[in-house]
């Protein structure tokens, strides 16, 4: 059997039903919506999480913490990665996303100090720890903040 000989098995699945579409789409003048009530006019229904007057969950829920909406993420690189790049050349946020290092810059790069490095690099970023920037001038490379 093939992808395009395969059929649904009947009676798995059914047509929706298009509500206020008129009478001849055969649920007649109330449109398949009944008689009266909230449901039945326009714009009605309730809100999501609406639980027809009890407390709603999301309010029952005791909320917890701080979320700081101007907080940076910044995407964190070991120094024992930058390895990858032969010794001499730049590495700027562009030049890791080429070589696969990293998918997305988010609101920038900051360079952490696990592992060591064994070339000389100038390394463009928004961070470095300590540690990093000094096993990176140890090795001969340079620190550029961006």
């Amino acid at each position: 059997m093939k992808l395009h000989e395969m059929s649904v098995v009947p009676g798995s699945t059914k047509k929706r039903t298009r509500i206020g579409r008129g009478l001849g789409s055969g649920n007649g003048k109330t449109a398949g919506k009944g008689m009266k009530g909230q449901n039945s006019r326009s714009g009605g229904g309730t809100r999501p999480g609406f639980e027809g007057g009890q407390m709603p969950l999301y309010r029952l829920l005791p909320k917890r913490g701080f979320k700081n909406v101007f907080a940076k993420q910044y995407a964190e690189i070991n120094v024992s990665v930058l390895n990858r790049f032969e010794s001499g050349v730049t590495v700027d946020p562009v030049a890791l996303v080429e070589a696969g290092i990293l998918k997305n810059v988010r609101d920038g790069i900051r360079i952490l100090g696990n592992g060591d490095l064994e070339k000389s690099l100038t390394v463009q970023a928004q961070g470095f720890t300590k540690s990093a920037q000094q096993k990176i001038e140890a090795a001969g490379g340079k620190v550029e903040v961006i």
